[in-house]
């Protein structure tokens, strides 16, 4: 998904903006997100489903949290993200960088020359928000990253099945000794037996790392991405399903997308 123009690698973005991080280990802090197009998975709770594909043109922010984006074409030059994201990045204001999507991992080609030019021009930690599934990409950027947020993607919420991906990045993770955590997408049509299984895989890596449950955000109707849609689970349900997999690692913590109650979207 990355190419190159000459012998400056390139990629495509969907933005690049300042805000607070809603989910997971760093929930509440303050981050630059870039984010990729491009994944190759299809959640059906996506709400990020305009990152599927590479649009023709990025938004970049001018200045840190105002939404005053500027319109830039797709391909980005590595050069030119880096002058931006030095541009965002005011001294004491931000906690991280955050790689998200769309699948950073898709980009992995152009991680591996950007991440250390990144870490030099910032200093600041690097954090990979990634769907898990490709453990051979993730090992191309291990060495540039401070933490990694996993999605675990259950097949009766999601509608991907990907056990045996998730099960190898996890360990790479944990061997790597990179600071990583899994985030657990729940909903109304969650299978118990699922959850049970995930606490399982992760136990078998370590019952010391860190899984968050968060609760689905139903989209409207006109973003649903399937016939069924994706409702909420009750209270009773969350409860229950934290309790199940306490049985298996020790930290279970139960979050709402809090960035959409921010509206830091």
């Amino acid at each position: 998904m990355t190419n190159k123009i000459g012998i400056t690698p390139v990629a495509r973005l969907v933005e690049v903006f300042s805000a607070i991080q809603g989910e997971g280990l760093n929930v509440g802090t303050r981050q630059i997100f870039i984010r990729f197009a491009f994944c190759d998975l299809r959640c059906h709770f996506c709400d990020s489903a305009h990152t599927w594909n590479a649009p023709a043109t990025c938004r970049i922010e001018r200045s840190p949290g105002r939404r005053d984006f500027e319109i830039h074409s797709n391909p980005v030059p590595l050069p030119i993200l880096l002058e931006w994201i030095e541009r965002q990045n005011i001294p004491s204001l931000h906690d991280s960088i955050s790689l998200t999507g769309g699948e950073p991992l898709l980009h992995a080609a152009f991680l591996v020359e950007f991440l250390p030019q990144l870490r030099n021009v910032t200093a600041l930690p690097i954090y990979l928000e990634t769907g898990g599934h490709r453990p051979e990409q993730l090992a191309m950027i291990l060495p540039y990253l401070d933490s990694v947020g996993m999605d675990l993607k259950l097949p009766s919420t999601s509608g991907e099945n990907r056990w045996q991906e998730h099960a190898k990045f996890l360990q790479l993770c944990y061997e790597s000794q990179v600071e990583v955590f899994v985030k657990i997408i729940i909903s109304k049509q969650t299978d118990p037996g699922e959850l049970e299984r995930s606490a399982s895989l992760v136990a078998q890596v370590s019952p010391s790392i860190p899984v968050f449950l968060q609760p689905v955000t139903p989209l409207p109707a006109s973003e649903q991405l399937t016939e069924n849609p994706v409702l909420a689970p009750s209270p009773e349900q969350v409860l229950m399903w934290q309790a199940l997999m306490k049985r298996f690692v020790k930290q279970v913590r139960v979050i709402p997308q809090t960035h959409k109650m921010l509206n830091q979207l």
